[in-house]
């Protein structure tokens, strides 16, 4: 019956998702676009915060990283969308390998301070290196992105939706079945008991480093597509603001469940950029009162807080 249910509920989201652009104008498929991309970094946030037990301010870092490699990609290379995005992952993947042995020998707040340090190095690179990100400026003149070889480049906002959902969707489905295979059930473990992991024979580090560097992966991948739909790349974009919504949207929506962190970062995108514009630029204010009040009467997230609402329910279930 719960299967059924978290059926009904994905079928429901993804035919509310496919009508976006035939009901809404033009800006707000833009809005919901951003909000898949920020969905997808939320995820790769969510793969280590939630999954894996390793809470993270440095995924910007690799998001960016993706970003000026699907947008270099674009301006030089070839403007076929899925190039964009094999190359952006793979950036984002070596940028995670590169770091990743230094941030993953610690455990708790010294690891969430070397992946913040991590995401700033990022952030002042990308402001200094004009010739390859042409600095505070950013990357501007990126050609709209083709779905695929023999289509037209996609100019269109609700083309551009289409192109971004459909990645969205490979990656949450790449991401299920990881966290429904034996390795996904050892991170779960290295996040519960890293002691008892151990005792049994498992490398633990070699398990962080691997879901550090398929963390990166993902949050370059969005910067791709970040890169597809603004067709614009700042440093900014690498900033800690970004690195802190991530977080965020995880808590709010529910840490360890990539659903909730989906649903976070559309919560936290639409507070920042709707709500947030019709109160005279108060949007921090706003996502500020959102986390305490998360934290306070959420703490499990939104996602938690609903499988904690079911227990009791089925409790008088079977009680009656």
């Amino acid at each position: 019956m719960r299967a059924q249910r978290a059926q009904i509920g994905y079928a429901a989201a993804l035919l509310a998702l496919l009508a976006v652009p035939w009901v809404m104008g033009p800006y707000a498929v833009a809005t919901v676009s951003k909000i898949l991309v920020f969905a997808v970094l939320a995820m790769s946030v969510n793969l280590l915060t939630g999954v894996t037990g390793l809470p993270t301010l440095g995924q910007s870092a690799y998001f960016g990283v993706g970003a000026y490699a699907g947008a270099l990609t674009a301006i030089h290379l070839t403007d076929l969308g899925p190039v964009q995005v094999v190359v952006a992952v793979l950036a984002g993947a070596a940028a995670a390998l590169l770091t990743g042995p230094v941030a993953v020998r610690a455990r708790g707040v010294p690891f969430l301070m070397i992946t913040l340090a991590i995401g700033e190095i990022a952030y002042s690179a990308a402001g200094r290196l004009d010739s390859v990100t042409r600095g505070t400026d950013g990357l501007s003149g990126i050609p709209p992105v083709v779905a695929a070889p023999g289509l037209a480049p996609t100019v269109n906002e609700g083309l551009v939706f289409y192109y971004v959902l459909a990645v969205f969707l490979l990656i949450y489905g790449a991401i299920a079945l990881l966290l429904r295979s034996p390795f996904g059930l050892t991170l779960r473990g290295l996040r519960d008991n890293e002691a008892r992991l151990k005792a049994v024979g498992y490398h633990s580090t070699g398990h962080a480093l691997t879901a550090y560097v398929i963390a990166g992966a993902v949050a370059g991948a969005a910067g791709s597509l970040w890169a597809s739909a603004q067709r614009f790349v700042a440093p900014g974009d690498l900033g800690f603001e970004v690195a802190a919504l991530a977080l965020l949207a995880v808590i709010v929506g529910g840490v360890g469940s990539m659903w909730g962190a989906c649903l976070g970062a559309a919560i936290v995108i639409i507070a920042r950029d709707y709500i947030g514009g019709n109160l005279d630029g108060h949007g921090p204010l706003l996502l500020g009162a959102l986390f305490v009040i998360a934290v306070y009467l959420l703490p499990r997230g939104i996602s938690g807080g609903l499988r904690q609402w079911r227990r009791p329910a089925r409790g008088q279930e079977a009680s009656a």
